[in-house]
């Protein structure tokens, strides 16, 4: 029979054996011990239990008359009838040798001396180990037979207690395999427990939320990016079949409202994917200078600069050029006669704004402006050429590189400021140990 490696077992199963193997060597490691200390203390007793008797006695003849211990053939009786009457004592002149005939072997030994008159004697005692024996004989069988059946009790009942824990789990597992794109708005059971599978269950369904707002910007972008597409395509064709009556040019001008959206479409694909940016230094006063500068159809309105010197940033010179292309553009087509380009570095921060003199953005709509696809009513009268998505555009880049874009009030018009972290600079700690990695 195959036994599969541990890593392919089941969490339960593991759980089971670890918790076995451990309260069996420590078992093992305290029954050892146990069975070492009571060996050792019972052969301490043993053997301090003869020394007392054999003391007991030999204080007990050195109390008797020198009279009746003066010969060594006086009887036993008369030196003392302790030690005659109990079979584990004898007595004999210490000038002689012991007439022990005991078989020491199960017994603890030990003597003493008893000064008699003239004559020394030496009391010999011994006590039984088998008492000893006989509580090692008892601990033994206890633990040969509970030992194993408090393994089996730690067994079942952590056997037990995993399953009751993980039960939450496999629901949770049930769940999500029904789960599918049609369904994301179902969500995993949470169990009422404060215990890390309760947190699991949260953090899932998060997940869960997430990615159903998500899958439903995803849908939205989609229908919207279809209805945009709808109306140039149908115009053009209509030019098209007219084109021997018409001008070119302005099928050419659909044309290129097309290609600008799907160029905006696909950058913003490739923004929700999220690509990461390059990591390079970039001026960011250089870069609003030649975007800013660049010539518009709105040739009546006038594009003015305030940038102040090294005002560098980490990130893609491509998106940052895109982001100030994206906001010139959207003052450009707004403004009356003038758009105020702004680079500053204030508190550490590297700050681009730009300003327009034109109507303006109500409060009321200020965060609805940054949706995809989002132009307010009279937006959409004054620009027909606009897609909805270039100041999207703007937010998704700056969130790209840890920035941040508002709307605030300077005086009248629309003000748009873009917030980001300045690149560190040259010997600064931040620097260095940007070098080193």
């Amino acid at each position: 029979m195959r036994v599969h490696p541990p890593a392919r077992w089941s969490v339960r199963v593991r759980a089971t054996i670890a918790a076995t193997l451990i309260v069996a060597v420590a078992l093992g490691g305290a029954s050892a011990v146990l069975g070492t200390v009571l060996h050792d203390n019972l052969r301490q007793s043993a053997q301090e239990d003869a020394a007392r008797r054999a003391a007991t006695v030999a204080d007990t003849l050195s109390a008797v008359s020198p009279a009746a211990t003066a010969s060594p053939t006086t009887p036993a009786t008369e030196r003392g009838a302790t030690a005659v009457e109990d079979p584990d004592l004898q007595i004999s002149l210490s000038t002689e040798p012991s007439r022990t005939s005991w078989d020491t072997a199960g017994y603890a030994v030990a003597s003493a001396a008893a000064a008699t008159g003239d004559a020394v004697l030496t009391v010999t005692a011994r006590s039984s180990l088998e008492p000893a024996e006989n509580a090692l004989r008892t601990l033994n069988r206890l633990l040969i037979f509970g030992v194993p059946a408090l393994l089996l009790l730690v067994a079942g009942m952590t056997w037990y207690v995993m399953g009751r824990a993980l039960v939450p789990v496999s629901g949770i597992q049930a769940k999500l395999a029904d789960i599918t794109a049609r369904d994301l708005h179902q969500r995993v059971p949470v169990p009422s427990t404060r215990d890390e599978i309760a947190a699991l269950a949260r953090t899932v369904n998060a997940t869960l939320d997430r990615l159903e707002n998500a899958v439903d910007q995803h849908k939205r972008f989609v229908a919207d990016a279809a209805h945009e597409l709808r109306s140039p395509i149908a115009t053009l064709r209509t030019r098209l079949e007219l084109a021997a009556r018409e001008e070119p040019a302005e099928a050419l001008a659909d044309v290129e409202r097309l290609q600008s959206l799907a160029a905006d479409l696909l950058l913003l694909a490739r923004l929700d994917a999220g690509e990461p940016p390059r990591d390079d230094e970039v001026d960011l006063g250089q870069v609003a200078a030649e975007e800013s500068l660049r010539p518009r159809p709105r040739r009546e309105v006038r594009v003015r600069l305030a940038v102040e010197p090294d005002v560098v940033v980490n990130g893609s010179r491509a998106h940052l050029a895109r982001l100030v292309t994206n906001l010139v553009d959207n003052a450009v087509r707004h403004a009356r006669s003038t758009v105020e380009v702004r680079v500053a570095n204030e508190d550490g921060v590297a700050l681009l704004e730009v300003r327009d003199d034109g109507p303006g953005i109500p409060p009321e709509h200020r965060e609805a402006v940054f949706d995809r696809f989002t132009r307010l009513d009279w937006a959409r009268a004054r620009d027909s050429g606009g897609s909805g998505l270039g100041l999207a555009i703007v937010r998704e880049i700056a969130l790209l590189h840890r920035g941040v874009v508002s709307i605030t009030d300077r005086g009248a018009g629309a003000c748009l400021v873009v917030r980001l972290d300045p690149a560190p600079q040259p010997g600064t700690a931040a620097s260095i140990q940007k070098r080193d990695e």
